[in-house]
């Protein structure tokens, strides 16, 4: 099934649902990537990294309630992010703020661009107190496309979100999980933790014609420096 086919083919579907789910349940289920899901192509005889089971994040390691409000916080003011890097996967991009289409859901960066990031602005921008979101396609029907290699990140490699005020915040990974869309943990992937957080956010686990990926890969990361 070609890209376009399966974009009519999420349209059509999105056309015959009878009921919009209410935003208070879209807000922690945003980024399921409804678009992001549907819009891989998965056409390739080897498919993404993958998440391994070590590299989910680590309850033990997150700060404590008392520790997190006791310590100096390292937080940003707002300011719109125009650029990712994320060195270990070679990640190189421009990011396009999107919101959600027509029918709640978020809008993921236009397909044309491979090489194109989005950042949700229904979140705060990162470095700000609270969970920023940035996601991409795995991949189009040309080929791999910017978070292709998003699985393949390990706890301790740095994104660095690059922002319109000059300044680049700087995230150590702690966590990359992949999630079966049909339970996806929302208020535990977008809920704040109360200190500036990031999550980047791609197509993961299994694919099939029908219904494209089956699941999306999340990288968890902190904020731990500005440049």
């Amino acid at each position: 099934m070609s890209v376009s086919e399966r974009f009519r083919f999420a349209e059509e579907e999105r056309a015959t649902r009878k009921k919009r789910a209410p935003w208070g349940v879209i807000a922690l289920v945003l980024l399921t990537g409804l678009a992001l899901i549907r819009n891989g192509s998965g056409e390739f005889d080897v498919g993404p990294p993958q998440p391994a089971t070590a590299a989910a994040p680590d309850p033990s390691s997150a700060p404590s309630p008392s520790a997190a409000s006791a310590a100096p916080q390292l937080v940003l003011s707002r300011s719109v992010p125009d650029r990712i890097r994320i060195p270990v996967i070679q990640v190189d991009a421009p990011i396009t703020p999107v919101g959600v289409d027509e029918d709640g859901w978020i809008a993921a960066p236009p397909p044309e661009n491979p090489n194109l990031a989005g950042w949700f602005t229904g979140a705060v921008t990162p470095g700000e107190k609270g969970t920023a979101i940035i996601d991409g396609h795995v991949d189009n029907a040309a080929g791999p496309a910017v978070f292709y290699g998003l699985g393949a990140v390990q706890k301790g490699n740095r994104v660095e979100v690059h922002r319109q005020d000059g300044k680049t915040a700087v995230f150590e990974v702690y966590g990359v999980e992949v999630f079966k869309k049909e339970n996806f943990p929302g208020d535990r992937v977008y809920g704040s933790k109360g200190t500036p957080e990031l999550r980047v956010i791609t197509c993961g686990g299994g694919y099939n014609e029908a219904t494209g990926y089956q699941g999306n890969v999340v990288v968890f990361a902190r904020l731990v420096g500005v440049r």
